[in-house]
């Protein structure tokens, strides 16, 4: 054989290039079997799972809600490098290509078979993908010869760029990999619209008119309009931590929810048997056990829903139950205990937020939401399957993680306004205001600190009920130029004043108190 002649950048752009093809002709197959059977979003579920659990936490904590962007990212960056591997082997033997193209699908078959909620059809597209790969490899690495075996230049470098030959050569190498080029962006983008067009259900979301009232106003006095954070989240803005690349598309006629396990009477409902039964509007704070100390990933909304306790009674739950393993389309599960379930607060069958159907991102058809409870321990989205067992049978999946099973939701307080490093006034009032919670037990009282001095206590906003987050506000004068440390803590309504312990996310939530150093001047 050859030896390389005509560059490295040969090699390395047929690698490129034939890994461009798998991908894009992949996500063409994926429209005709489902998307989560991508390659590149079946291979990220599965590295989900792989990842030891401490990188995971690492990995989050550090990126935030860019984590997913990031993962499908990385995949990208980590194919092209093992494509350019690829087309430089092949160059030298097409065998070695050849056997890098069926590494890399074995290993991409490998993710889409065992990822969570897999499907055996999942592989095809990554097969696919594989083997229009494979043609192109071999059609280009053809062409890069015909070029190679140009004579070489007055210096012996490589093909002379000016001989006839070698310039056609050239150009038919550059045309092949150009085309191919083609092929792999029309076939991905035409993949990707394909696969909105035969799955997308945000059309139907937008179709749906459900039972009861719009969207309830704000309580009167709930939103002192200081903080710069409004009472209700709007949707867009409302957080999201979950593990889905791709968003479940389940379309409210293909919806159905199973109730089994410690029952006596399993039960199997579908969308419009849940509507048919009694919908409620409540007011509920949902906060992620990976907030930190004056995180962001706590948010309020309305939801709609049936009540969870009443659908579990019909069922029959068990005395002897003492976890709901809920399961989400995505293949997560979610373990709630079942007593706080159904010790009388508005666990939710969620079909509704702010007034619409629930967001896509959110949980479309149907989530549940509990409150009192962070979210790896209760609010299951797109779900689809609840079994009544016990946590020393089943463990889901954050538990098997490291994640404290019965976590106690911490109550917390966080200063929105003013932000850490702000120049303020001297002498002039300002608001010092933000937000408490302890959903399902409720705030009684908030106090500020400034420069470790004594507390004072913050007027509080007004609440429906204690499943809310409550909105506090202080006014504050700097006295002097200089520099200011203010720290806030809550008083729950049990008289129980919040941790000062300062602890990390995990195992079972952040605690402490938030704070934040402004500056005063002119």
């Amino acid at each position: 054989m050859n030896a390389v002649r005509a560059g490295a950048w040969v090699g390395w752009l047929i690698g490129v290039v034939t890994a461009a093809v798998a991908v894009g002709v992949g996500e063409l197959a994926a429209a005709f079997v489902r998307p989560a059977a991508a390659p590149v979003i079946a291979v990220g579920n599965r590295l989900i799972t792989l990842t030891p659990s401490g990188l995971r936490r690492s990995a989050i904590e550090s990126t935030g809600t860019n984590d997913k962007p990031l993962l499908i990212l990385g995949i990208y960056v980590l194919l092209a490098l093992f494509g350019a591997l690829i087309g430089s082997l092949a160059l030298h033997r097409v065998i070695f290509g050849l056997a890098g193209v069926a590494l890399l699908a074995a290993f991409g078959a490998y993710c889409a078979a065992t990822a969570d909620a897999g499907r055996p059809s999942d592989v095809v597209p990554t097969l696919v993908g594989a083997a229009a790969a494979a043609v192109v490899l071999v059609a280009l690495v053809h062409l890069a010869r015909q070029y190679q075996n140009a004579p070489l230049d007055n210096e012996g470098h490589g093909p002379d760029a000016a001989a006839p030959q070698a310039g056609a050569d050239r150009r038919r190498f550059l045309f092949g990999a150009a085309g191919a080029a083609a092929v792999a962006a029309v076939a991905g983008f035409g993949g990707r619209a394909t696969q909105s067009a035969r799955y997308g259900v945000s059309a139907q979301r937008a179709a749906l008119t459900l039972p009861g009232g719009g969207t309830a106003p704000v309580p009167r006095g709930a939103d002192l309009g200081k903080s710069g954070v409004p009472w209700r989240t709007p949707n867009a803005l409302f957080y999201r931590i979950d593990r889905a690349l791709e968003v479940p598309q389940i379309a409210p006629t293909d919806w159905t929810l199973t109730i089994d396990g410690l029952v006596e009477h399993p039960l199997t409902l579908n969308y419009h048997e849940l509507l048919s039964r009694e919908l409620v509007d409540r007011w509920i704070t949902l906060c992620c056990v990976s907030n930190p100390v004056g995180g962001e990933l706590v948010s309020n909304a309305l939801f709609r829903g049936v009540r969870l306790a009443d659908v579990l009674r019909e069922a029959g739950l068990s005395d002897s139950a003492d976890e709901l393993l809920m399961t989400g389309a995505d293949g997560t599960t979610i373990g709630a205990p079942a007593k706080v379930v159904t010790d009388g607060r508005e666990a939710l069958l969620a079909v509704a937020m702010n007034g619409v159907p629930l967001p896509l991102e959110h949980g479309f058809p149907v989530r549940v939401v509990v409150p009192g409870l962070y979210g790896y321990v209760s609010a299951c989205k797109w779900v689809q399957h609840i079994e009544a067992t016990t946590f020393a049978a089943r463990r889901a999946f954050w538990v098997e993680n490291g994640w404290a099973p019965h976590p106690e939701l911490r109550l917390e307080s966080r200063i929105d306004r003013p932000s850490s490093g702000e120049l303020l006034p001297v002498g002039r009032t300002v608001a010092v205001a933000g937000v408490a919670w302890d959903q399902h037990v409720g705030v009684s009282r908030v106090e500020v600190q400034v420069d470790y001095g004594p507390w004072q206590p913050a007027r509080l906003a007004a609440v429906p009920s204690a499943d809310t987050w409550r909105q506090w506000v202080l006014p504050w004068a700097p006295p002097r130029a200089g520099s200011y440390v203010l720290r806030v803590r809550a008083v729950d309504a049990r008289g129980r004043v919040q941790d000062p312990t300062v602890r990390p996310v995990f195992p079972s939530g952040a605690s402490g108190y938030h704070a934040v150093t402004v500056r005063a001047g002119t």
